[in-house]
């Protein structure tokens, strides 16, 4: 599928089609697929307890969540991504499709535009909060970081995890009505950023380094002490970094409120969750809670990509 073809050649009429046909003409769009296994996969049912990585366990209780259940964990993770949404559904319901009766679905989201930079040369997108996301993360040319941050090296316990990575989702419902009655400046205090040019509140361009030293008017922070860029940034935390590569997503409207329902599809990839645990408790008292809530969650361990003539789960099973 990622180089076009379809799952398979129809050789019976009579047959259901090997592929579902609805990508059938559609440019390949950049698909790629992530397989991830989740700290469940790793119990009694199929022989793998000796195999699970230290490392790869469910999330403790974190600030401001609320989990749903029924978008909670899983055995499996299956991410496609492609410019062509169509296409990425497609690669999802066809492997799906090839194993029922074996896995069943549990919770799937639908991403859209892409909520930051993960290459020098893209721009730096925007969120549902209308404001650029990502400028200060880690770039794939970026290598020292992304072996320092990203990459599962000969620390694991387990080789076959070498080369890999850890993917931590989170569904988080942004509350849009509350946000967009929020006035400008405190729109930028609660961020840390200036809502159209990115550039951080103690002042230059969006890639100007924050100055959390910096005093504005009154001798008050330039960037509030609970401004989400400063309690997330790596300084504060002892120099942790992840790779977000996170979405935006909507769910249609909330019955009960009559509320849009949307926020932001949070995807990172680190070498160990600890890193996701360390500054999502730093988030604690930002500023930004009183508009998001934490409503799903999950976490895999992501083996490394596949060599010619290589099946998923060869370096787990074998």
């Amino acid at each position: 599928m990622t180089v076009g073809e379809p799952v398979g050649e129809d050789t019976q009429p009579y047959a259901p089609p090997v592929d579902t046909g609805e990508a059938v003409g559609s440019a390949v769009s950049r698909l790629t697929i992530t397989l991830g296994y989740g700290p469940s996969l790793f119990d009694h049912r199929f022989g793998l307890a000796a195999r699970k990585p230290a490392a790869l366990a469910q999330l403790p209780p974190l600030p401001n969540e609320n989990p749903d259940p029924d978008y909670t964990g899983g055995d499996l993770c299956v991410q496609a991504c492609s410019d062509d949404p169509l296409v990425a559904f497609h690669a999802v319901r066809n492997l799906a499709r090839i194993g029922m009766g074996v896995v069943e679905h549990h919770w799937m989201e639908l991403g859209f535009g892409r909520t930051s930079a993960t290459t020098t040369g893209q721009q730096t997108p925007r969120n549902l909060l209308g404001f650029k996301d990502g400028t200060r993360n880690i770039k794939a040319e970026q290598a020292e970081l992304m072996d320092g941050y990203v990459w599962v090296g000969p620390e694991t316990d387990h080789p076959w995890l070498r080369g890999g990575s850890y993917l931590i989702a989170r569904k988080i419902r942004i509350f849009v009505e509350n946000w967009d009655r929020d006035y400008l400046q405190d729109q930028e205090n609660v961020i840390g950023r200036a809502k159209v040019s990115g550039a951080p509140l103690s002042g230059g361009t969006e890639f100007t380094a924050p100055d959390f030293a910096a005093t504005g008017s009154g001798g008050q922070p330039a960037i509030p002490a609970h401004a989400h860029v400063r309690l997330a940034s790596f300084e504060r935390n002892g120099g942790t970094r992840i790779l977000r590569r996170g979405y935006s997503f909507t769910d249609g409207i909330d019955p009960q409120a009559g509320t849009l329902l949307g926020g932001l599809f949070f995807i990172a990839f680190m070498k160990d969750p600890a890193q996701f645990i360390r500054l999502q408790t730093a988030l604690a008292d930002d500023s930004l809670n009183e508009y998001i809530q934490h409503t799903g969650s999950a976490v895999f361990a992501c083996p490394p990509g596949l060599r010619p003539g290589q099946h998923w789960g060869d370096t787990l099973f074998t």
